[in-house]
Order: C-alpha cells, then sequence, then structure tokens
C-alpha cells in the first residue's frame, strides 16, 4: 500500500496538543486512570531499583523512557478511537487497543526495544569511560555529576548520543504505531511512512519531538504523577 505524505505547518503541533487535551476532557476519568497505571509501574520499578541498591540504574532507566513511550501511546489511542466511534470508552479499549494488530505492534516493541538497549548499553560503556567500574555512593555520585569534569563530560556526551538515538526512535515510531492501529500494513511500512513524515516535515516534527520531550521531562520531574496527565493528552 501506498501512502501519501502531506506537508503541514507549524501550527499543526498546537492543533494536535488541543485534540489530545480535548479527548481527555471528554474521557478524564478513563485516560487519567490509564496515565496512573504508568505512574504506579514507574514508582514501583523505582522503589525495586532502590530496594536493590541499583540506584545508579535510575538515570539511565528514566531517560529510557522516551524509547517506550511510543508503546505506551497505544492505549490513549484506544480510548481517541472510542470517542471517534461516539461511544463512551473503557478501560478495556486502552488495554485491549493493540488486539487487531497484535503482530506487528509487537514488531514495533520489538525495534523500540532495541533503542532502548542501545541506550541502556551507551549510558553503560559512558559510566564506565568517566566514572570507572566502581559505583561510589549516591550523594558522591549526584555531586559528581554537577561539579567535576568527568560528570559534565558524561552529561554533555550522554545527552547529545541519548539525542540521537531519541531522534531515531521518534522518527521510526511518531507516525508508524498510530497508522499501524488504522491501517493494514507491516510494521516496516508504518516505519517508511514514519520516516517519510517526519523528513518532508522536519520543522513541525522537531517542535512536536521538543514538546514531547518537555512535558515527558516535566512529568518525570514531578515524581511521576504529572505523567498521568501528560501521557493521555500526549
Amino acid at each position: 500500500m501506498k501512502i501519501s505524505i502531506n506537508s503541514v505547518g507549524m501550527d499543526r503541533p498546537r492543533a494536535w496538543l488541543a485534540a489530545g487535551f480535548e479527548d481527555f476532557r471528554q474521557a478524564t476519568a478513563v485516560s487519567l486512570a490509564y496515565g496512573m497505571f504508568w505512574v504506579g509501574l514507574s514508582i514501583a520499578i523505582t522503589a525495586g531499583a532502590l530496594t536493590l541498591g541499583l540506584w545508579h540504574w535510575l538515570l539511565p532507566l528514566v531517560a529510557g523512557f522516551m524509547f517506550l513511550g511510543p508503546l505506551v501511546a497505544v492505549g490513549s489511542y484506544g480510548i481517541s478511537r472510542a470517542l471517534e466511534a461516539n461511544r463512551a470508552p473503557h478501560l478495556g479499549d486502552a488495554f485491549g487497543a493493540w488486539r487487531p494488530h497484535a503482530g506487528q505492534l509487537a514488531m514495533m516493541g520489538v525495534m523500540m526495544m532495541i533503542f532502548f538497549l542501545a541506550w541502556i548499553r551507551l549510558a553503560t560503556l559512558l559510566f564506565a569511560l568517566f566514572f570507572g567500574f566502581e559505583v561510589p555512593s549516591p550523594s558522591a555520585m549526584y555531586s559528581a555529576l554537577l561539579t567535576s569534569p568527568e560528570g559534565l563530560g558524561m552529561i554533555l556526551v550522554g545527552s547529545v548520543a541519548g539525542a540521537v538515538l531519541a531522534f531515531g526512535a521518534f522518527a521510526i515510531s511518531v507516525v508508524a504505531i498510530p497508522t499501524l492501529m488504522d491501517e493494514d500494513l507491516t510494521f516496516m511500512e508504518g516505519i517508511e511512512a514514519s520516516v517519510r513524515s517526519v523528513g518532508t516535515n522536519f520543522r513541525p516534527m522537531l517542535l512536536w519531538a521538543a514538546i514531547l520531550t518537555g512535558c515527558v521531562l516535566v512529568g518525570i520531574l514531578t515524581f511521576y504523577i504529572g505523567l498521568a496527565l501528560v501521557l493521555p493528552v500526549l
């Protein structure tokens, strides 16, 4: 199936946000419930890492959320599709949204997991390059990140490398996942449509990527609570 790509203006990201807020307004309870599920899961993973003494994994795991976020959005697409069909959405629409195209969405999940694992491997290598293999205490580590040349260097290099990986994941998924839910396509056709969309509309899509990143960061900095609103809207 040949997909034609339309050109859009710089005003479209604002329109997409407005549409997201409108869907959230029409399905507030189920959207919040879906968002709170991911908040609860994030808190549980964080608590588990701290309990097991794996606190040094928290920063790469939190940053890695950007690679898995497109898959989390599948449930919100299910809620929006129920609204489009003029019926009241429920949690079954969110958690069962993947079923009609489970195989192709699963393959997209594999692709996103590859990006996530590449980021985790990269973060591990950067830590070893800048700090060695000895894990310092949490207070020493976070102090060194902001005050030492090694810490600032790791933040700079990690941010640039992470941004490149994150934009690659964004480029292959931003259109692919919702398109796979709406059309009978293979995941490779979805990826092609997504990459072509980003290439054709680079500036609006770059703005959309920045909005996604900024909003997710705000959600994370509120100890994940803000994600309950951010995820369904985005």
